[in-house]
């Protein structure tokens, strides 16, 4: 089993910063493709941005190019999301996703096993 936990949401001006955080407990997480994944009120859950376990690779959803980034720290469990010049349309609740082989399909939820709870990121124009 795998526990994740996101954390470093909160409520922002747009064209402010934030980084989020997703911490895993349990399994080997050197070994987990990591995912973000966010739903805004009255939508479905979007692909974010993905890496690989090694780091090397990593996929963004069109929206967030240029200005996300994700990242991960294997020795701290602990993988990051920067999120730069925010908007008010990247008002969601952010979750962490990790699956052994989701690097074949990430933007997939399937290719995910194990998600958190999830963490609220409000941006106001």
């Amino acid at each position: 089993q795998v526990q994740l936990v996101e954390s470093g949401g909160g409520l922002v001006q747009a064209g402010d910063s934030l980084r989020l955080f997703c911490a895993a407990s349990g399994r080997a997480f050197s070994s987990l493709d990591i995912g973000w994944f966010r739903q805004a009120p009255g939508k479905e859950r979007d692909f974010v941005a993905s890496i690989s376990t090694s780091g090397r690779s990593t996929y963004y959803a069109d929206s967030v190019k240029g200005r996300f980034t994700i990242s991960r720290d294997n020795a701290k469990n602990t993988v990051y999301l920067q999120m730069n010049s925010l908007k008010p349309e990247d008002t969601a609740v952010y979750y962490c996703a990790a699956g052994p082989f989701a690097t074949a399909q990430p933007m997939s939820e399937r290719s995910y096993n194990y998600w958190g709870q999830g963490t609220q990121v409000t941006v106001s124009s």
